[in-house]
This record gives structure tokens, sequence and C-alpha cells, in this order.
């Protein structure tokens, strides 16, 4: 095997790739979801137990980007946003939408939506929550001066018309059936209008966007920001004032142990309470403890290998299906993950709606892989490079593939990135090959399709593969369009199959979440969008 070339900078790991939730995002409607609620202590949040009070530790793989909901898209953030701020919906375990903000919606007509806004809520600054803050939150997210990236999210959106005090419609330039859902996505938390207010008038004065709110985060959730120690650890404080039902601890601590090992014997010690993520291969190390053990639960995540379309040879679909036929996914699940996740024949799974199991993908087969090459014009293969963030996962996936590759004749050399490198020189699309991953949060195909394929999206958006096929940009527009269920699933399948074709990357897996969770926490569950549900733990 091929010596890899690694390239190193400053280290600052990251748990999963954009989502969010890509925070996102990114559904088995919630049935199955490997929910542990034995010795592990923890479990599905109905039954908390234990005394009130005490301070959560909760360890990070990678530190936040932002605590500006409209400035982030990555996971951690997200895990610490969620908790300051509120959206309009939320969804349930199984992604069932459900009233947050909002008491109450409806489509009045295929482009209007209406939505009944909560009467008894105010923000940690005081200030109240009404039609107008909704109004100014999505001009926000909208505003190109922001350059938000979840402006996706809610590109549909035409305008947002205040009724009342409590009433909000949102005029979408085309009929879009997903918009409930892409309104529970945290790219639609509500910040408030004074410190909206606040940040525009900062950067006025040459301030960056989110300024401001990345200082003074105010939300309406059950924690309140308390402080930020940059790359250290946020802590957040119980929000006495908050309109439901409060969260049980008093304080919740955020502290990020980029070091999977350090994670492991920090629980083993009590130093923390919940540890994320656990590396299948120190899953077993967890469950023997005494002190604590492993939470599972599918995901709506799907890690991938793309392929930059932009460049030569990967231009070609010839050689894009090649490479997806000589990696063995089931070598990178049982070798790396120990098992813990399921093949991917998608970019979603069966939790999401608009997935199809009557597609069939193109299979393992090196075989066929290097006639594909020669047909391609590289009988004698070539070389290309292989990017990954610096997580020990990718880069052992990164070497698997490396040496696979190598087999049809393609000679890869390896690059380790930091975070913020990785994610900026792929939205630049400086790369050939490289390791992701997508959440698509909002249980439904269109985020976890349009984002990654649709021409419009390329770079920073989602789009890192520079995917520009327009019978595939023609299928996702009239699958967003479209208010049929029925004719939707028939559009995404359609749009799976073109993507089979196509190959512009090899969906590898669906990950399982593995969670070290403290005997002593009660009431922790773990979202299938990978976010954290803290309002009911306890610890005895």
């Amino acid at each position: 095997m091929k010596k890899s070339k690694w390239f190193k900078s400053i280290a600052i790991p990251a748990v999963m790739a954009v989502a969010l939730v890509g925070c996102a995002s990114e559904p088995d409607e919630g049935g199955d979801t490997g929910t542990d609620g034995g010795d592990g202590g923890a479990d599905n949040g109905e039954e908390a137990e234990g005394e009130e009070g005490g301070n959560l530790v909760i360890a990070l793989g990678a530190d936040i980007v932002a605590l500006d909901p409209h400035g982030s898209n990555d996971v951690p953030s997200s895990n610490v946003q969620t908790n300051i701020y509120e959206t309009l919906l939320t969804q349930s375990e199984d992604m069932e939408l459900e009233p947050l903000l909002a008491t109450d919606w409806e489509a009045v007509e295929d482009d209007l939506w209406e939505f009944e806004l909560r009467e008894d809520v105010t923000f940690h600054d005081g200030s109240e929550f009404n039609a107008e803050v909704v109004k100014a939150n999505f001009d926000r997210v909208l505003d190109p001066e922001v350059a938000s990236p979840r402006q996706f999210l809610f590109e549909m959106i035409e305008e947002v018309i205040i009724v009342d005090d409590y009433t909000v419609q949102f005029k979408t330039e085309y009929p879009f059936a997903p918009l409930p859902s892409h309104l529970a996505h945290t790219g639609g938390s509500m910040i408030s209008k004074d410190a909206i207010d606040a940040d525009y008038e900062a950067m006025e004065d040459g301030e960056s966007p989110g300024s401001v709110l990345n200082s003074e985060p105010a939300g309406t959730g059950f924690f309140k920001f308390e402080s930020r120690d940059t790359g250290n650890e946020v802590v957040l404080a119980k929000n006495e004032d908050y309109w439901g039902e409060n969260a049980k601890v008093d304080q919740v601590t955020f502290r990020v142990i980029s070091e999977p090992s350090t994670r492991v014997g920090n629980l083993e010690t009590g130093d923390i309470h919940i540890s994320y993520p656990v590396e299948p291969n120190n899953k077993s190390r967890v469950e023997a403890m005494d002190i604590a053990d492993v939470y599972e639960q599918r995901s709506l995540s799907t890690a991938y290998v793309g392929f930059n379309n932009d460049k030569e040879p990967f231009d070609d679909p010839k050689v894009r299906q090649a490479l997806t036929m000589a990696i063995d996914k089931s070598a990178i699940i049982d070798g790396i993950l120990e098992g813990n996740a399921t093949e991917a024949i998608a970019p979603i799974n069966d939790q999401v709606f608009g997935f199809s199991d009557s597609v069939d993908e193109l299979g393992y087969d090196p075989e066929r892989a290097k006639e594909l090459l020669a047909e391609a014009g590289y009988e004698d293969g070539f070389e290309t490079t292989i990017w990954t963030n610096e997580s020990a996962e990718r880069e052992d996936i990164a070497i698997i593939v490396q040496d696979q590759l190598s087999e049809i004749g393609v000679d890869v050399s390896i690059e380790v990135l930091e975070w913020g490198a990785y994610l900026d020189n792929t939205a630049n699309g400086q790369h050939d090959m490289f390791i992701l991953g997508w959440v698509t949060v909002t249980g439904d195909a269109d985020y976890g399709m349009f984002p990654l394929f649709h021409s419009s999206q390329k770079g920073a958006a989602g789009n890192r593969t520079f995917t520009d096929n327009a019978e595939l940009d023609d299928v996702l527009d009239q699958a967003r369009r479209e208010t049929d269920d029925a004719t939707r699933e028939d559009l995404y399948e359609q749009a799976l199959e073109i993507l089979v074709e196509d190959a512009p990357m090899l969906s590898l897996y669906h990950t399982t979440y593995l969670v070290g969770v403290n005997k002593d926490v009660q009431g922790f569950w773990k979202h299938p969008n990978g976010l954290y549900m803290l309002q009911d733990v306890t610890i005895n």
C-alpha cells in the first residue's frame, strides 16, 4: 500500500459534518431507534428521575462555531443553540411535527402558510416574542448582508406577513410542502428583536454579522447563556422565567475534549456526565464501566466520499462510477465502525420521507470498475488526493479508500486539514475527493438532496461535489414544489435513480450514534437529528 502523504495544521476536530441540523440534518419515522433505557441510566425523556439541580457536564468532540443560530450550520453549535433558542415548530423522536413557539399552523393556499403564535413568551433579555419578532428573524436569515449559511433553508420564502400581534403568514415563491419541517430546523431559531437590532447597529459600525449575538445571545429557551471560553467550554444556566416547564438541572457545561481517549477517561472518572462521540473501539470499554453505559440511537446522518465533479478526471461519470464500485463499504463499517452503522444505498435512509428501497445501487465490483476506467481513457489509472478533517474515523476511512483504489490503479494521497480550512477549501472547490457527512435534519428528502446536489447550491450551501445535472435539478425543483405526497415520493425515487448513474458521491453508511452516559443521569435522549434533549435531564 502506498505511503500516505499527511498534511496537518492546528487541530480543531469535528464530530459531524454540515447539517444541520445541517443541523442539517437532516427517520424510519422514529420506530426502532435503539434507545437504551436499561442499566445505562439514560431513558427516552418520558420519565425523568432523580433530584433537580446540579451542573450537567457534556463533552464535545469539537468547539462550536457560533452562538448565532443564523451564523453556523454545524452540529456542535446546534447542540448548544437548541438549548438557548426555540423554533416555531419542533419534531418528536419519530419526526412528527409538534407545536413549540407556534401553537397552530395550516396551509391557507398552496403558497401561503399561516401560523398562530404563543402569547406568553419572553426572551432572556426581557423583550416580548410576537409576530414582529418572527418577521425580523426571517428577514435577517435571508439578508444577503448577513450571508447566513442557513439561508438555503428558507430561500423559497418571499415575504413574512404580520397578520396581527400573534399571527404570521409565510408567502412562498412556489408551493413548498416541507416548509413546516424547515421551520423546525435550528436555522429557524427565534432571536430577540432587540438583539437583532443591536447586531445590525454593530454591522453599521464595521463589525461582522453575529458579533453581538455571539457574545450576548438572547433566545426563549429553557437555558440561557452564561459564559464562553472559546476552544474550551460554553456554560448555560437554567432560565427560571421559561414559559413552559423548567429544565431540571441548574447548569449545563459543554466542555471541548477533542481527544477520544481523554473523553472516555473523563467519563470513567466521573468528570463528565455525557460524552459524544464514543468511538466504536471504545464502546466495550464504556459498557464495562460501573459508572457509565452506552446510549445508542439511529440517526439521520450519512457519511460519504465526495468527488469534485468540476475537476478532471472526476468530471467524467464513468470515472465516478468506477471509484464508487471499487470501494467496499462493508469493509469500512465492519473494520472501522465495528458494525455500528447501517450501509447506505442512498444519501437518505428509510427514516426520511422520499426514500425508496427499489433503487438499485452500483454495488461493489472492482473488476467492472477497471473496465469503466479503461472506457474513460484511464486504463493505467491516475494520481489524486482525498481530503479529510482531523477525525480518527475519517482518517481511517481515507486509508481504506486509498488501499482499495490502488487495486484499480488509482494512486491516492491523503491530506488531513483543520476543520475550518477543510470547510472553506471544499466550499471553494480546491479538492479532488473528500470525506464528509450530512444530517437530513428535517426528515424530508428535500433537505437531504436539494442542498447536496442542486446546481444552485454549489459550495458552502452543501453541494461540495459541485454536481451540475440539469435533469436532476429539474426533478428536485419539481419535488419541492409538489404538494401531493405520493407524487413527491415518485419524484425523489427518480432523483435517486439519476444519482446512481451520475455518481457524484458514494454514500457510505448511516451512523448509529454512540453516547457515553453516566448512570446517575436520567431523562437524557439524543434526537435522530443529532441534538441532545436536555430539558428533562436530572442527576441523581
